[in-house]
Protein backbone atom coordinates (compact mmCIF):
# COMPACT_ATOMS: atom_id res chain seq x y z
CA UNK A 1 0.00 0.00 0.00
CA UNK A 2 2.92 2.34 0.65
CA UNK A 3 3.72 2.55 -3.06
CA UNK A 4 0.12 3.33 -3.96
CA UNK A 5 -0.05 6.00 -1.28
CA UNK A 6 3.15 7.64 -2.47
CA UNK A 7 1.92 7.59 -6.07
CA UNK A 8 -1.35 9.31 -5.21
CA UNK A 9 0.43 11.84 -2.99
CA UNK A 10 2.87 12.71 -5.76
CA UNK A 11 0.08 13.21 -8.30
CA UNK A 12 -1.96 15.48 -6.05
CA UNK A 13 0.66 17.38 -4.09
CA UNK A 14 3.80 17.92 -6.15
CA UNK A 15 4.10 19.91 -9.36
CA UNK A 16 7.73 21.02 -9.75
CA UNK A 17 8.16 23.54 -12.58
CA UNK A 18 9.21 21.73 -15.72
CA UNK A 19 11.66 22.67 -16.97
CA UNK A 20 13.21 24.18 -13.83
CA UNK A 21 13.30 27.97 -13.86
CA UNK A 22 17.05 28.11 -13.20
CA UNK A 23 20.37 26.34 -13.58
CA UNK A 24 23.34 26.28 -11.24
CA UNK A 25 26.49 27.91 -12.57
CA UNK A 26 29.93 28.35 -11.04
CA UNK A 27 31.66 31.70 -11.40
CA UNK A 28 35.09 31.09 -12.92
CA UNK A 29 36.70 34.02 -11.11
CA UNK A 30 35.36 33.44 -7.60
CA UNK A 31 34.39 29.78 -7.66
CA UNK A 32 31.01 30.69 -6.19
CA UNK A 33 27.84 28.83 -7.09
CA UNK A 34 25.03 31.03 -8.45
CA UNK A 35 21.61 30.79 -10.05
CA UNK A 36 22.13 31.55 -13.73
CA UNK A 37 19.23 34.02 -13.87
CA UNK A 38 20.63 36.40 -11.27
CA UNK A 39 23.86 38.36 -10.80
CA UNK A 40 25.98 37.67 -7.76
CA UNK A 41 24.99 39.51 -4.58
CA UNK A 42 27.43 39.90 -1.72
CA UNK A 43 24.77 38.97 0.84
CA UNK A 44 23.40 35.90 -0.98
CA UNK A 45 24.91 32.43 -0.93
CA UNK A 46 23.80 29.50 -3.08
CA UNK A 47 24.71 26.01 -1.94
CA UNK A 48 23.82 22.33 -2.17
CA UNK A 49 22.97 20.25 0.90
CA UNK A 50 22.91 16.49 1.47
CA UNK A 51 19.77 15.04 3.05
CA UNK A 52 19.51 11.95 5.24
CA UNK A 53 17.62 10.24 2.42
CA UNK A 54 20.54 10.60 0.04
CA UNK A 55 19.33 13.52 -2.07
CA UNK A 56 21.20 16.73 -2.82
CA UNK A 57 19.04 19.84 -2.56
CA UNK A 58 19.71 23.43 -3.55
CA UNK A 59 19.40 26.19 -0.94
CA UNK A 60 19.75 29.97 -0.91
CA UNK A 61 20.83 31.98 2.15
CA UNK A 62 20.17 35.74 2.24
CA UNK A 63 22.06 37.60 4.95
CA UNK A 64 20.86 40.81 6.61
CA UNK A 65 23.46 42.46 8.89
CA UNK A 66 20.65 43.97 11.00
CA UNK A 67 18.93 40.63 11.62
CA UNK A 68 18.34 38.98 14.98
CA UNK A 69 16.10 36.25 13.55
CA UNK A 70 16.47 33.75 10.73
CA UNK A 71 13.50 32.76 8.56
CA UNK A 72 13.48 29.21 7.12
CA UNK A 73 11.04 29.38 4.19
CA UNK A 74 9.31 26.30 2.72
CA UNK A 75 7.70 27.33 -0.57
CA UNK A 76 4.57 26.07 -2.30
CA UNK A 77 4.18 23.05 -4.52
CA UNK A 78 4.61 24.55 -7.99
CA UNK A 79 7.54 26.90 -7.40
CA UNK A 80 11.30 26.62 -7.31
CA UNK A 81 14.13 28.85 -6.12
CA UNK A 82 14.45 30.66 -9.43
CA UNK A 83 10.89 31.92 -9.03
CA UNK A 84 11.22 32.69 -5.31
CA UNK A 85 14.66 34.32 -5.34
CA UNK A 86 13.64 37.97 -5.67
CA UNK A 87 10.89 37.63 -3.08
CA UNK A 88 13.38 36.10 -0.64
CA UNK A 89 15.77 39.02 -1.10
CA UNK A 90 13.00 41.55 -0.54
CA UNK A 91 11.61 39.79 2.53
CA UNK A 92 15.07 39.67 4.09
CA UNK A 93 15.43 43.42 3.56
CA UNK A 94 12.01 44.57 4.75
CA UNK A 95 11.62 42.13 7.64
CA UNK A 96 15.25 42.56 8.74
CA UNK A 97 15.85 38.84 8.91
CA UNK A 98 18.32 36.36 7.54
CA UNK A 99 16.42 34.03 5.23
CA UNK A 100 17.07 30.53 3.93
CA UNK A 101 14.93 29.04 1.19
CA UNK A 102 15.42 25.60 -0.34
CA UNK A 103 14.10 23.43 -3.14
CA UNK A 104 12.46 20.14 -2.26
CA UNK A 105 13.90 16.93 -3.68
CA UNK A 106 12.96 16.78 -7.36
CA UNK A 107 12.43 20.55 -7.57
CA UNK A 108 14.66 22.95 -9.46
CA UNK A 109 18.16 21.46 -9.53
CA UNK A 110 17.63 19.30 -6.42
CA UNK A 111 18.09 15.59 -7.02
CA UNK A 112 15.62 12.81 -6.21
CA UNK A 113 11.84 12.74 -6.48
CA UNK A 114 9.23 14.76 -4.57
CA UNK A 115 7.57 12.92 -1.70
CA UNK A 116 6.22 13.73 1.74
CA UNK A 117 9.09 11.96 3.51
CA UNK A 118 11.68 13.59 1.27
CA UNK A 119 10.36 17.07 2.13
CA UNK A 120 10.80 16.23 5.82
CA UNK A 121 14.42 15.26 5.17
CA UNK A 122 14.87 18.38 3.03
CA UNK A 123 13.80 20.84 5.73
CA UNK A 124 15.93 18.99 8.29
CA UNK A 125 18.98 19.45 6.06
CA UNK A 126 18.26 23.17 5.69
CA UNK A 127 17.75 23.57 9.44
CA UNK A 128 20.98 21.67 10.17
CA UNK A 129 22.83 23.97 7.78
CA UNK A 130 21.54 27.04 9.61
CA UNK A 131 22.79 25.66 12.91
CA UNK A 132 26.15 24.33 11.78
CA UNK A 133 27.17 26.73 9.02
CA UNK A 134 25.61 29.99 10.15
CA UNK A 135 25.47 29.60 13.92
CA UNK A 136 21.70 30.07 14.12
CA UNK A 137 20.13 28.94 17.38
CA UNK A 138 16.78 27.22 17.65
CA UNK A 139 15.33 30.08 19.68
CA UNK A 140 16.25 32.57 16.91
CA UNK A 141 14.68 30.62 14.02
CA UNK A 142 11.24 31.30 12.53
CA UNK A 143 9.78 28.58 10.32
CA UNK A 144 7.66 29.83 7.41
CA UNK A 145 5.47 27.39 5.47
CA UNK A 146 3.40 28.32 2.45
CA UNK A 147 0.54 26.03 1.38
CA UNK A 148 2.09 22.56 0.95
CA UNK A 149 5.18 24.00 2.64
CA UNK A 150 3.13 24.08 5.84
CA UNK A 151 3.60 20.28 5.91
CA UNK A 152 7.38 20.12 6.42
CA UNK A 153 7.18 23.30 8.51
CA UNK A 154 4.82 21.80 11.10
CA UNK A 155 6.56 18.41 11.03
CA UNK A 156 9.77 20.13 12.15
CA UNK A 157 8.12 22.69 14.44
CA UNK A 158 6.38 19.96 16.45
CA UNK A 159 9.82 18.54 17.32
CA UNK A 160 11.55 21.82 18.23
CA UNK A 161 10.25 23.15 21.57
CA UNK A 162 12.35 26.34 21.64
CA UNK A 163 11.60 27.80 18.22
CA UNK A 164 11.10 31.55 18.07
CA UNK A 165 7.95 31.36 15.94
CA UNK A 166 6.04 29.78 13.04
CA UNK A 167 4.27 31.46 10.12
CA UNK A 168 1.63 29.51 8.19
CA UNK A 169 0.74 31.09 4.84
CA UNK A 170 -2.40 29.62 3.21
CA UNK A 171 -1.80 26.36 5.10
CA UNK A 172 -3.54 23.03 4.63
CA UNK A 173 -5.16 20.88 7.33
CA UNK A 174 -3.98 17.80 5.42
CA UNK A 175 -3.68 16.67 1.84
CA UNK A 176 -6.94 14.75 1.69
CA UNK A 177 -8.85 17.53 3.45
CA UNK A 178 -8.02 19.89 0.60
CA UNK A 179 -10.01 17.59 -1.68
CA UNK A 180 -12.65 16.15 0.62
CA UNK A 181 -14.33 17.56 3.78
CA UNK A 182 -13.43 14.48 5.83
CA UNK A 183 -13.79 14.50 9.62
CA UNK A 184 -10.99 12.06 10.44
CA UNK A 185 -7.42 11.40 9.34
CA UNK A 186 -7.07 8.54 6.87
CA UNK A 187 -4.11 6.18 6.82
CA UNK A 188 -3.14 7.30 3.32
CA UNK A 189 -3.37 11.04 4.05
CA UNK A 190 -0.31 13.27 3.71
CA UNK A 191 0.85 16.31 5.68
CA UNK A 192 -1.41 15.72 8.67
CA UNK A 193 -1.02 19.28 9.96
CA UNK A 194 -4.28 19.12 11.91
CA UNK A 195 -2.74 16.45 14.15
CA UNK A 196 0.63 18.20 14.55
CA UNK A 197 -0.29 21.83 15.26
CA UNK A 198 -1.23 21.14 18.94
CA UNK A 199 2.38 20.08 19.58
CA UNK A 200 3.88 23.39 18.43
CA UNK A 201 4.94 25.38 21.50
CA UNK A 202 5.95 28.71 19.96
CA UNK A 203 3.83 31.66 18.76
CA UNK A 204 2.05 30.94 15.46
CA UNK A 205 0.86 33.47 12.88
CA UNK A 206 -1.69 32.26 10.33
CA UNK A 207 -2.23 34.19 7.07
CA UNK A 208 -5.01 33.21 4.67
CA UNK A 209 -7.08 34.81 1.94
CA UNK A 210 -10.86 34.70 2.31
CA UNK A 211 -11.33 34.12 -1.44
CA UNK A 212 -8.85 31.24 -1.68
CA UNK A 213 -10.30 28.75 -4.17
CA UNK A 214 -7.45 26.25 -3.80
CA UNK A 215 -7.18 25.83 -0.02
CA UNK A 216 -10.33 27.12 1.66
CA UNK A 217 -9.87 29.75 4.36
CA UNK A 218 -11.42 27.33 6.85
CA UNK A 219 -8.12 25.40 6.82
CA UNK A 220 -6.26 28.38 8.21
CA UNK A 221 -9.01 29.11 10.72
CA UNK A 222 -9.06 25.59 12.14
CA UNK A 223 -5.28 25.45 12.44
CA UNK A 224 -5.28 28.82 14.23
CA UNK A 225 -7.92 27.59 16.67
CA UNK A 226 -5.75 24.55 17.49
CA UNK A 227 -2.61 26.61 18.20
CA UNK A 228 -1.21 26.67 21.72
CA UNK A 229 0.24 30.17 21.33
CA UNK A 230 -2.05 32.10 19.04
CA UNK A 231 -0.99 35.36 17.49
CA UNK A 232 -3.54 37.66 15.89
CA UNK A 233 -4.24 36.01 12.51
CA UNK A 234 -4.41 37.83 9.21
CA UNK A 235 -7.49 37.04 7.16
CA UNK A 236 -7.03 38.98 3.93
CA UNK A 237 -10.45 39.85 2.53
CA UNK A 238 -10.59 38.99 -1.15
CA UNK A 239 -7.14 37.41 -1.11
CA UNK A 240 -6.69 34.26 -3.17
CA UNK A 241 -4.07 31.53 -3.03
CA UNK A 242 -1.32 33.29 -4.96
CA UNK A 243 -1.51 37.02 -4.32
CA UNK A 244 -1.35 37.62 -0.57
CA UNK A 245 2.05 39.30 -0.77
CA UNK A 246 0.47 42.07 -2.82
CA UNK A 247 -1.76 43.24 0.03
CA UNK A 248 -0.20 46.06 2.07
CA UNK A 249 -1.43 44.35 5.26
CA UNK A 250 0.72 41.31 4.49
CA UNK A 251 4.16 42.83 5.00
CA UNK A 252 2.89 45.16 7.73
CA UNK A 253 1.36 42.37 9.83
CA UNK A 254 4.29 40.02 9.24
CA UNK A 255 6.75 42.70 10.30
CA UNK A 256 4.72 43.42 13.43
CA UNK A 257 4.70 39.72 14.30
CA UNK A 258 8.45 39.36 13.92
CA UNK A 259 9.09 42.49 15.97
CA UNK A 260 6.83 41.06 18.70
CA UNK A 261 8.42 37.62 18.93
CA UNK A 262 11.87 39.22 19.00
CA UNK A 263 11.01 41.05 22.21
CA UNK A 264 11.91 39.83 25.69
CA UNK A 265 9.56 37.33 27.40
CA UNK A 266 8.15 40.02 29.69
CA UNK A 267 7.27 42.24 26.74
CA UNK A 268 5.74 39.30 24.88
CA UNK A 269 3.39 38.72 27.79
CA UNK A 270 1.64 41.93 26.82
CA UNK A 271 0.46 40.56 23.47
CA UNK A 272 -0.44 37.24 25.11
CA UNK A 273 -2.83 39.09 27.41
CA UNK A 274 -4.26 40.99 24.45
CA UNK A 275 -4.80 37.68 22.65
CA UNK A 276 -6.83 36.40 25.60
CA UNK A 277 -9.26 39.24 24.92
CA UNK A 278 -8.96 38.91 21.16
CA UNK A 279 -9.61 35.18 20.85
CA UNK A 280 -13.34 35.01 21.74
CA UNK A 281 -14.24 37.64 19.17
CA UNK A 282 -12.21 35.82 16.53
CA UNK A 283 -14.24 32.67 16.96
CA UNK A 284 -16.97 34.27 14.92
CA UNK A 285 -16.95 33.46 11.24
CA UNK A 286 -17.57 37.00 10.07
CA UNK A 287 -14.31 37.13 8.15
CA UNK A 288 -15.00 33.87 6.36
CA UNK A 289 -17.10 33.31 3.33
CA UNK A 290 -19.92 30.77 3.55
CA UNK A 291 -18.84 27.20 2.86
CA UNK A 292 -18.67 26.64 -0.84
CA UNK A 293 -20.63 23.96 -2.59
CA UNK A 294 -17.41 22.98 -4.28
CA UNK A 295 -16.52 21.18 -1.05
CA UNK A 296 -18.25 18.23 -2.67
CA UNK A 297 -15.08 17.46 -4.56
CA UNK A 298 -16.44 14.35 -6.19
CA UNK A 299 -18.72 16.72 -8.09
CA UNK A 300 -16.18 19.48 -8.60
CA UNK A 301 -12.65 18.35 -7.62
CA UNK A 302 -10.22 20.73 -5.99
CA UNK A 303 -6.55 19.94 -5.94
CA UNK A 304 -3.75 21.12 -3.71
CA UNK A 305 -2.44 23.13 -6.61
CA UNK A 306 -3.86 26.34 -8.06
CA UNK A 307 -5.79 26.15 -11.31
CA UNK A 308 -3.78 28.90 -12.88
CA UNK A 309 -6.36 31.66 -13.06
CA UNK A 310 -5.18 33.88 -10.22
CA UNK A 311 -2.91 36.23 -12.11
CA UNK A 312 -4.92 39.39 -11.46
CA UNK A 313 -2.10 41.17 -9.67
CA UNK A 314 -2.28 44.86 -9.15
CA UNK A 315 0.91 46.83 -9.59
CA UNK A 316 -0.44 49.58 -7.39
CA UNK A 317 -0.26 47.32 -4.37
CA UNK A 318 3.47 46.81 -4.79
CA UNK A 319 4.22 50.37 -3.73
CA UNK A 320 2.10 49.92 -0.64
CA UNK A 321 3.97 46.80 0.51
CA UNK A 322 6.69 48.85 2.23
CA UNK A 323 7.91 49.95 -1.23
CA UNK A 324 8.70 46.37 -2.12
CA UNK A 325 11.08 46.70 -5.06
CA UNK A 326 9.84 43.80 -7.10
CA UNK A 327 8.41 44.99 -10.41
CA UNK A 328 4.97 43.85 -11.49
CA UNK A 329 6.31 41.77 -14.35
CA UNK A 330 8.88 39.94 -12.24
CA UNK A 331 6.56 39.40 -9.31
CA UNK A 332 3.83 38.13 -11.59
CA UNK A 333 6.21 35.52 -12.98
CA UNK A 334 7.50 34.38 -9.59
CA UNK A 335 4.30 34.52 -7.55
CA UNK A 336 2.19 33.04 -10.32
CA UNK A 337 4.10 29.83 -9.73
CA UNK A 338 3.54 29.65 -5.99
CA UNK A 339 1.06 26.80 -5.68
CA UNK A 340 -0.27 27.60 -9.19
CA UNK A 341 0.03 24.96 -11.89
CA UNK A 342 1.75 25.94 -15.08
CA UNK A 343 -0.62 25.39 -17.98
CA UNK A 344 1.57 22.65 -19.33
CA UNK A 345 1.14 20.73 -16.07
CA UNK A 346 -2.65 20.99 -15.99
CA UNK A 347 -3.95 18.33 -18.33
CA UNK A 348 -7.34 16.93 -17.49
CA UNK A 349 -6.41 13.27 -17.90
CA UNK A 350 -3.72 13.40 -15.21
CA UNK A 351 -6.02 15.05 -12.67
CA UNK A 352 -8.86 12.64 -13.41
CA UNK A 353 -6.58 9.63 -12.87
CA UNK A 354 -5.41 11.14 -9.56
CA UNK A 355 -8.99 11.68 -8.40
CA UNK A 356 -9.93 8.10 -9.28
CA UNK A 357 -6.88 6.86 -7.35
CA UNK A 358 -8.13 8.57 -4.20
CA UNK A 359 -11.62 7.15 -4.75
CA UNK A 360 -10.09 3.66 -4.96
CA UNK A 361 -8.18 4.27 -1.76
CA UNK A 362 -11.42 5.28 -0.04
CA UNK A 363 -12.97 1.98 -1.07
CA UNK A 364 -9.85 0.07 0.04
CA UNK A 365 -9.98 1.76 3.42
CA UNK A 366 -13.69 1.03 3.80
CA UNK A 367 -13.06 -2.64 3.05
CA UNK A 368 -10.27 -2.90 5.61
CA UNK A 369 -12.47 -1.48 8.43
CA UNK A 370 -9.51 -0.43 10.59
CA UNK A 371 -9.95 -0.22 14.33
CA UNK A 372 -10.20 3.25 15.91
Amino acid sequence: MGGVTSSVAARLAFFPPSPPSYELVRDAATGLTMLNRFPHRENVEVMTLQTRRGNEIVAVYVRNPMASSTLLYSHGNAADLGQMYELFVELAIHLRVNLMGYDYSGYGQSSGKPSEQNTYADIEAAYKCLEENYGAKEEDIILYGQSVGSGPTLELAARLPRLRAVVLHSPILSGVRVMYPVKRTYWFDIYKNIDKIPFVNCPVLVIHGTADEVVDCSHGKQLWELCKEKYEPLWLKGGNHCNLELFPEYIRHLKKFINTVEKSPSQRNIWRKSMDQFEPSRRSTDCFEPSRRSFDYREKPRYITEKGKNNDYRSGNLEKVEKLRISFDRLDKSRRSVDCLEKSRRNTDTMERARKSVDRLDRIWAGRKPSH
